[in-house]
């Protein structure tokens, strides 16, 4: 529960200062150079940033199972049989953690109890957070340790 929750901590660091720089930045640029932003660019800037954690932890679990705060602390997000995490399960599982932020993170109290060390949004959607042994070698596959 201690590598999730800290993995998570650096995502959210890390989509903080994103969306940030996406909302004030991006317009702060346009004023340095051309004078004051247009109203199209500060509301796509917002959209832009309203989206993010949704496309980050999207992609991260869809593309590699990893997100870069579970990267450094060795966790990935895999189907119960071990399969990549599909794009529609990925993007469900990201929808529920950051519509109900407090749900997911008491459903992590389920890793206490589960033998596969499942939370409960685990349950729900299917999957299993698990460590990886190490880096793999070039040609060689994955492979994951239980804990």
């Amino acid at each position: 529960m201690v590598s999730r929750l800290s993995g998570l901590a650096i995502d959210a660091g890390l989509l903080a200062i994103a969306s940030s720089l996406a909302v004030s930045g991006v317009p702060a640029v346009w004023s340095a150079l051309a004078g004051e932003p247009p109203g199209w660019l500060k509301a796509a800037s917002a959209v832009v940033a309203a989206a993010l954690p949704v496309v980050y932890f999207t992609g991260c679990w869809w593309m590699t199972g990893q997100t870069l705060g579970s990267l450094l602390f060795g966790t990935v997000v895999r189907r119960t049989d071990g399969r990549h995490v599909g794009l529609c399960r990925a993007l469900l599982r990201a929808l529920v953690g950051l519509a109900i932020p407090v749900l997911w993170l008491v459903g992590l109290l389920g890793v206490l109890t589960d033998d596969r060390r499942r939370a409960w949004h685990d349950r729900l959607f299917g999957t299993v957070v698990r460590y990886v042994d190490r880096p793999p070698e070039q040609g060689r596959a994955l492979s994951y340790r239980r804990r």
